[in-house]
């Protein structure tokens, strides 16, 4: 592979903690520098890899400003380019290496006597031997400044098909036909973040991820599909009208719908969606606190909630709910409970007589079901259809995962006690939408959503939230978040958030604010080595066949799904 790039500028001024100012070269315009672009700086010593943050014209003398020449003089202006009107960048270094520090994975005549340049003599696919270091200097002035190639994409960001590591493309450079992975395995194990305003095609990353994890094994997805859009096919973007595959269709077998509308997800043709129903007895007081808001539910009325519970237990709703006003009288003369407070609680709950999966009590339960598809590797889809409003959304959610969870932890502290490797929880990655509602700092101390957040992967179970507004989500929250992979945002509040406990996010500011509407993201944390921004992978028929199950991909859905039934048959659901 051929490592000779063009030369762009050289490092004229700057700090480690502002960034670089680069001189361009006469022959290079600065409509050629893109924000977000990724550069390399080869100093004396170590090679820099660096993003563009910023891009400016400069002249050598103010006159020139004064008395710039007219349209009509284009001789002046040729004569003026390059040496007394030129641009300039502002790049920020993100990852160094010195060649003494890593001297085994370098070729000893690989260094010449053009600037004491550095050349890699890493073989194929030899990235996870590369010890690439954050960066603690900066190169000298005069430092030139290359095109990043192909080698350096790989060297920084790896190979999808490297047989070390899970690595799975995100995407390509906004410049450049090389693949841009992020690690699964380092991905699944911390919470993570999908964030952008609306339409930005945060639910096709969000598939995009699920896919990869789904493809490589890293673990487990539990999903929350609030608008019914992962599980079966749903409607393209865009300009282009039509459907795209769901991760059933992509994933046969390894996908197991449960629906909490039966009727809607029926109406829209998916084959073997499983219901789901809960009961009253399984509400406890924790999954009214995140609904509280919802059913504008008081203070008083949580605490008389609580009352109730320690009087009648798991069936203290449905006990609330047909009580009488004398009932409920003489419960509160008994008990000193406040018998305005317990009505208007009545009253509100009531709401949930509203709710297609509500039943006063479950015979199946089907949060166990859910687990045992889990534990037997299968990646779970929840449909809301109808049921998607955000009451039933919250409810659902909330009290599906702090089940889960539970069981979680007890099977981490049998692992943790007899250090058995057969006994470790597999990977469990749960899907959220309209994350804010679950992580707002009013209520985030209380939910079993921010105990994930902040648990990182303790025991075993991780979030990949999907927002449009992350100013919404608890700031200590955010500092959790691992790996942030965002759309173009224009709320200057959601931007600040975005770099809650990120260091030297200055410059990264000015390339979020200039992605493009569609098909951009800056993706940065704890599954990529440095910040990027990338044109998101395609969702289409070129997806399909390098992601999808190869031993399916010439049958119908028909066909797929017949098996698929045959094979749940087998196994007794």
């Amino acid at each position: 592979m051929n490592n000779e790039t063009r030369l762009l500028g050289s490092v004229i001024q700057g700090s480690l903690s502002e960034g670089l100012e680069i001189r361009l070269e006469a022959d290079v315009s600065v409509e050629d520098m893109r924000v977000g672009k990724f550069l390399v700086v080869q100093g004396v010593r170590s090679r820099f890899f660096c993003l563009v943050t910023d891009v400016r014209l400069a002249t050598s003398s103010p006159r020139i400003m004064a008395h710039p020449p007219s349209a009509e003089e284009t001789f002046l202006r040729e004569v003026l380019a390059g040496s007394s009107t030129y641009g300039t960048i502002e790049i920020s270094p993100m990852l160094m290496f010195t060649p003494s520090e890593i001297a085994p994975h370098y070729d000893s005549q690989s260094l010449n006597g053009n600037n004491n340049s550095v050349s890699l003599s890493l073989a194929d696919n030899s990235d996870s031997d590369l010890q690439l270091l954050p960066v603690k200097t900066i190169p000298s002035h005069f430092s030139p400044v290359h095109e990043a190639t192909e080698r350096d994409f790989r060297t920084v960001f790896g190979w999808e098909d490297n047989p070390h590591k899970r690595n799975f493309s995100i995407g390509k450079p906004v410049d450049m036909d090389v693949p841009v992975c992020i690690d699964l395995d380092r991905f699944v194990e911390r919470s993570n973040g999908v964030f952008g305003k609306s339409g930005t095609g945060k639910s096709f990353l969000t598939r995009l991820l699920i896919s990869g994890i789904i493809r490589k094994q890293a673990g487990v997805n539990l999903i929350f599909d609030m608008h019914s859009e992962y599980g079966w096919q749903a409607r393209s973007e865009g300009k282009q009208s039509g459907w795209v595959k769901g991760l059933c269709q992509l994933f046969p077998g390894q996908i197991e719908i449960y629906t909490l509308d039966e009727k809607s997800t029926k109406r829209r043709g998916v084959p073997h969606a499983q219901p789901l129903f809960l009961s009253y007895d399984q509400i406890e007081i924790e999954d009214l606190v995140l609904v509280r808001q919802e059913l504008g539910l008081s203070e008083a009325s949580m605490d008389n909630a609580n009352i109730l519970y320690s009087e009648f237990g798991k069936s203290w709703i449905h006990q609330l709910l047909t009580m009488t006003n004398e009932e409920i009288t003489m419960l509160c003369e008994e008990k000193q409970g406040h018998k305005g407070s317990i009505q208007a609680l009545q009253r509100k709950l009531t709401r949930l007589n509203n709710l297609k999966y509500m039943r006063n009590v479950c015979a199946h339960n089907y949060i166990d079901q859910i687990l045992q598809s889990l534990d037997a590797g299968k990646h779970v889809v929840v449909e809301f259809g109808s049921q998607s409003n955000m009451l039933s959304y919250m409810l659902a959610t909330n009290m599906i995962t702090r089940r889960i969870h539970r069981s979680y932890v007890e099977k981490s502290e049998l692992y943790l006690n007899s250090s058995k490797e057969e006994e470790r929880p597999t990977q469990l990655v749960i899907v959220i939408e309209e994350a804010h509602r679950f992580l707002d700092p009013g209520t985030v101390n209380q939910t079993i959503f921010g105990t994930i957040a902040r648990e990182m992967r303790k025991y075993s179970v991780t979030l990949l939230v999907v927002d449009q507004r992350p100013s919404g989500i608890d700031k200590e929250v955010m500092s959790q978040i691992g790996t942030r992979i965002t759309c173009l945002l224009n709320d200057e509040k959601d931007t600040d958030a975005i770099f809650t406990g990120v260091a030297g996010a200055g410059g990264l500011r000015s390339v979020l604010a200039k992605l493009d509407s569609k098909q951009q993201a800056l993706v940065l944390g704890h599954a990529v080595p440095m910040p990027v921004v990338v044109r998101t992978r395609p969702y289409d028929r070129q997806f399909y066949a390098e992601i999808g199950d190869p031993a399916w991909e010439e049958k119908s859905d028909e066909e797929v799904f017949a098996a698929e039934a045959a094979a749940k048959a087998d196994l007794g659901f």
